[in-house]
């Protein structure tokens, strides 16, 4: 019973996580996307990277969402489940990445104005974004490896998707959730309350600082950082816990629920990081459409 209860509450959240999060991505891919055409600036390359981490999250979702309807058991094929897994873990953590560094840029833009203003070319969010993708990617690789290498394959599975790890495994994969946890988690959300905090106080006190904009500050900080605490932290900590027990926590299927509600938060952020998501941008998408229909309507 248990087993059965879990599965639906897993199914439940990913459906839920996939009706919101796939067409508010989709939206704000279309925004970055007209953004990019136009006059691109570096928070805009790596917010747009970070709409293409969560599509691809949901785009395997409904994977995930077999898995649940099924009981936890995987019937697809072994190929699917190793690209799932892949996908699954390295577009949390490249996400996590993404916002970290969105984070440093909006620090250097209200701390270092000048600094920010030489380093507007979207060729360094580029690479930024590149190394990103790579780094997380090579640390995920493990799903890969704790399933193929000769040495800590096997028939271990019993028809379930990276789970059920041999002791071999387990003495593998273990340290390497830990690394995961300090240097993909840990690490990035401590540049994240630095990065943020230290706006919120240069904001506060430089003159001339609309009570708009600094409320926004405190949108982006607080956004950001519920995306940490609340979505990626739990998991990660789960990571520790397993490491000192020799086994994966059970609770763990319960954090990674709040790692998939990520891609529903994540639009709340490009929302407060860009103002092409607002109506009173002359830029804004939604007045671009406006003037596009009126321009129809009178010819």
């Amino acid at each position: 019973m248990g087993s059965i209860v879990r599965s639906e509450v897993i199914l439940t959240v990913y459906i839920i996580s996939f009706l919101i999060g796939f067409p508010s991505n989709l939206l704000a891919l279309y925004g970055f996307s007209v953004k990019i055409n136009s006059k691109p600036l570096p928070i805009d390359v790596l917010l747009l990277n970070l709409t293409i981490s969560d599509l691809l999250f949901l785009i395997i979702l409904p994977f995930k969402m077999h898995e649940a309807a099924s009981g936890m058991k995987w019937y697809l094929p072994d190929f699917l489940c190793s690209i799932t897994a892949f996908t699954f873990f390295s577009t949390i953590y490249t996400s996590t990445l993404l916002l970290t560094a969105v984070s440093v840029v909006r620090y250097i833009a209200v701390a270092f104005p000048i600094t920010y203003h030489q380093l507007q070319k979207p060729v360094y969010a580029i690479v930024i974004s590149a190394a990103i993708w790579i780094f997380s990617a090579a640390h995920c690789s493990i799903t890969f490896i704790t399933q193929y290498h000769p040495s800590l394959s096997g028939n271990t599975s019993h028809g379930v998707c990276y789970e059920n790890f041999t002791q071999n495994q387990l003495q593998v994969l273990l340290p390497v959730r830990l690394e995961l946890f300090v240097v993909l988690c840990f690490v990035p959300l401590l540049i994240c309350v630095y990065c943020y905090l230290r706006c919120i106080l240069i904001l506060y006190n430089r003159p001339g600082i609309s009570q708009m904009q600094k409320h926004k500050a405190i949108g982006m900080a607080l956004g950001t950082l519920a995306v940490f605490l609340v979505c990626v932290l739990p998991y990660n900590i789960s990571h520790l816990f397993g490491y000192f027990q020799g086994r994966s926590p059970e609770w763990r299927y319960y954090t990674l629920l709040l790692c998939t509600f990520n891609t529903c938060i994540d639009p709340i952020i490009f929302y407060f990081s860009s103002s092409i998501f607002h109506c009173n941008s002359e830029k804004s998408i939604f007045r671009k459409y406006a003037s596009q229909r009126q321009g129809t309507s009178s010819s």
